[in-house]
C-alpha cells in the first residue's frame, strides 16, 4: 500500500476512527492488525518472513534475558543464531543472485566456469529496514541495554508498525517499545502537527520529488544522448527529488504514527545545508547512520584502535552501508565514496569532528556557504552512482558532463530553479525557526515572526502548496524509491 495512492488515506482514516473508540490494549491489536493488512497489500506471503523475523528474535531474547551474569558465552550463542537467521534471510533475498553473478565475473577471466543457478527472487518490501530493527533490539538485549519484551504483542507491533514500516525510520526499541506499553494521549496539538507534517510530507513527494522525475529519468535513461550542462542538471534534479521523495516519506510516516499518539525518531534535518560531510550524516537518514555507528562502526573497534584502523572502519562501514542498499556495484561505490569522504574530512580535522559553531560575521558567513555548496557537489557526485541502473550508466554520465555542449531537454533550467527555490526556501524556513515544517504557528518573538503567524499568511502559504500539489504535482506518480530497499 502506497503513501502517495488513494487507497492510503482511506486506510488511515478507518483505522484511526477505530483506534479513538479502544483502550490501549485493543488499540495495540489494531495496529497490528493494521499493520499486517498495510504489509500483504504488496503480497501476503511476505508476512511469513516479517513473521519469522519477529517469532526468532522475540524468543531468543526471551533465552538472552533468562541468562545470568556469568553466562556471557550463552547469550553470545543466542545473538549469533539470531544475525545468521536474520542475515540469512536477507541475503538471500537481496544479495543471492548479485554475489552469484559477481563470483562468476571474477573467475570468468581465468579460464574457470561458475554455472551458478540464479533464482527470479521477488525482493520483499521493507525487509531491510526492519531487519535491521529486530537485530539492533536483540543486540540491545544482548548488551544489557534493553530488557527483554514479555509481551509478544507489544513486540511484534514493534516489528510491524506500519507507518515506518517500509522505508523507516528505523525506530530503536528503547523508544518505541515504552510507548506501545502505556496509554496515549491524542491532544489538539498534536493532531495539528501531524496533520502539518503529511501535508508538507505530500507536498515534498508529490509535488516536489514527482515532479522533476520524468527530466530525472530521461537524463540517466540515456546521458550519451545529452550534453553535459543538461547532465548536471539531471544530478541536481534527482538530488532534490531523492530528498523529497525519502524526506517526505517520513514526514508522512511521523505525521501518520502522531495521529495514534506516537511519536517516531527525526529523521532528517535539512541535510543540503551541511557545510560538512560529517555534518550531512548528522542531518540525512539520521536513523540509519546513528544505526551503522552503533552498531558497526563502534563494534569494528570506531576509533578506539589507532588512526590508520579508524579510517579502515570508517570506509568500511559505508562501504556496508551502500551494499545495504541495494545489491550492485554502483551503491557499493555510494557507500565508499561517503566512507572516503568522512575519512578525509576526519583527517583534515586532527581526527576530531566537532559540530561548527554558527557563523556570526559577514565572512563567516560566506565561507559557510561556499562549504555547503562544495559539500552539496560532492554528494551530488555520489548520487549520480547510487541512482545509476549500472556502473557503465554511471560512469558514461559522469564522462557526459566533462563535455559541456550537447542536445538539452525543453524547459530544464526553468524547472531546475524552480523546484530549488522551492527546497530551498523550505528548508532555510525550517533551519530558522529549528521546526520540522516551514510554517507554522508560534510566539511572536520578531517581526519576522510576526508576519508568518499571522493566519491569512500562513493561510496563502497553504493554499498555494495545495494548489501546487494537486494541480502540478499530480501529474506524474512514481513510487517512492526507498520502497525498493
Amino acid at each position: 500500500m502506497l503513501f502517495n495512492s488513494f487507497v492510503f488515506p482511506v486506510f488511515l482514516v478507518i483505522v484511526w476512527t477505530l483506534y479513538i473508540c479502544l483502550k490501549r490494549k485493543p488499540q495495540n491489536v489494531l495496529l497490528l492488525v493494521a499493520s499486517y493488512v498495510f504489509y500483504s497489500w504488496w503480497d501476503w506471503r511476505f508476512l511469513s518472513l516479517l513473521f519469522i523475523s519477529t517469532l526468532t528474535d522475540y524468543v531468543i531474547s526471551q533465552y538472552m534475558g533468562q541468562c545470568g551474569e556469568t553466562q556471557q558465552r550463552k547469550r553470545k550463542v543466542w545473538l549469533w543464531i539470531s544475525l545468521c537467521i536474520n542475515l540469512g534471510i536477507l541475503g538471500f533475498f537481496k544479495y543471492f543472485n548479485f554475489f552469484a553473478e559477481s563470483f562468476e565475473r571474477v573467475v570468468a577471466p581465468f579460464g574457470l566456469q561458475a554455472d551458478f543457478v540464479t533464482l527470479n527472487i521477488l525482493l520483499p518490501v521493507g525487509i531491510s529496514f526492519y531487519t535491521f530493527q529486530t537485530m539492533a533490539y536483540t543486540i540491545d538485549v544482548y548488551r544489557g541495554k534493553e530488557k527483554p519484551c514479555k509481551n509478544f504483542l507489544d513486540f511484534a507491533l514493534y516489528v510491524a508498525y506500519f507507518p515506518q514500516l517500509v522505508a523507516g525510520p528505523i525506530e530503536r526499541s528503547t523508544n518505541l517499545i515504552p510507548q506501545f506499553q502505556k496509554d496515549r494521549e491524542l491532544t489538539r496539538n498534536l493532531l495539528y502537527s501531524s496533520f502539518r507534517l503529511i501535508f508538507w510530507g505530500y507536498f515534498l513527494k508529490v509535488f516536489v520529488a514527482d515532479g522533476v522525475a520524468p527530466y530525472v529519468n530521461q537524463c540517466f535513461s540515456n546521458p550519451k544522448a545529452y550534453g553535459g550542462r543538461t547532465l548536471l542538471m539531471g544530478a541536481y534534479l534527482f538530488a532534490l527529488q531523492i530528498y523529497g521523495d525519502f524526506a517526505g516519506y517520513t514526514h508522512i510516516a511521523r505525521g501518520a504514527s502522531r495521529l495514534f499518539g506516537i511519536e517516531l525518531c527525526l529523521n532528517f534535518r535539512q541535510p543540503y545545508l551541511s557545510g560538512d560531510i560529517t555534518e550531512f550524516w548528522r542531518r540525512w537518514h539520521i536513523s540509519l547512520s546513528s544505526w551503522l555507528r552503533d552498531y558497526l562502526y563502534i563494534p569494528l573497534g570506531g576509533n578506539r584502535k589507532g588512526v590508520r584502523r579508524t579510517y579502515i572502519n570508517l570506509i568500511l562501514t559505508m562501504l556496508l552501508g551502500g551494499l545495504w542498499h541495494g545489491a550492485a556495484w554502483t551503491f557499493v561505490i555510494w557507500g565508499g565514496l561517503h566512507g572516503l569522504y568522512l575519512a578525509v574530512h576526519k583527517f583534515t580535522h586532527g581526527g576530531k569532528v566537532k559540530p561548527s559553531a554558527p557563523p556570526k560575521t559577514f565572512s563567516q558567513h560566506c565561507v559557510k556557504l561556499f562549504w555547503i555548496v562544495g559539500t552539496f557537489h560532492l554528494v551530488c557526485l555520489t548520487w549520480i552512482f547510487f541512482r545509476a541502473n549500472s556502473l557503465t550508466n554511471a560512469l558514461a554520465y559522469i564522462t557526459g558532463i566533462a563535455h559541456w555542449s550537447g542536445p538539452k531537454i525543453s524547459g530544464m533550467s526553468d524547472t531546475l530553479f524552480f523546484y530549488f527555490a522551492c527546497v530551498l526556501l523550505i528548508d532555510i524556513f525550517c533551519e530558522i525557526r529549528k521546526s520540522e515544517v516551514p510554517v507554522l504557528p508560534g510566539e511572536s518573538t520578531s517581526w519576522r515572526e510576526r508576519i508568518f503567524n499571522n493566519w491569512l499568511v500562513r493561510g496563502t502559504i497553504y493554499a498555494i502548496a495545495l494548489f501546487l500539489i494537486v494541480f502540478i504535482g499530480g501529474e506524474n506518480s512514481e513510487p517512492f524509491i526507498y520502497f525498493q530497499f
